[in-house]
């Protein structure tokens, strides 16, 4: 998996390198921060929030038998 920090500048732009991004990919901003992550191949990617913030991001994989 691989993640990619982004850049929030003092104006609130965010800044992210296309070219060094994975080819499928959550963009996730709360309070300022700004997070990539990959998406699984085969799978879920849960954002859970709590009071309106992000809380938590967790990946469950699986796999087709």
């Amino acid at each position: 998996m691989k993640i990619v920090d982004a850049q929030i500048d003092l104006h609130g732009k965010l800044f992210l390198d296309t070219m060094v991004l994975p080819a499928n990919c959550v963009v996730v901003i709360s309070e300022g921060k700004a997070k990539v992550r990959e998406l699984p191949e085969h799978g879920e990617y849960k954002i859970v929030t709590y009071q309106g913030k992000v809380k938590r991001m967790r990946k469950e994989e699986g796999e087709e038998f």
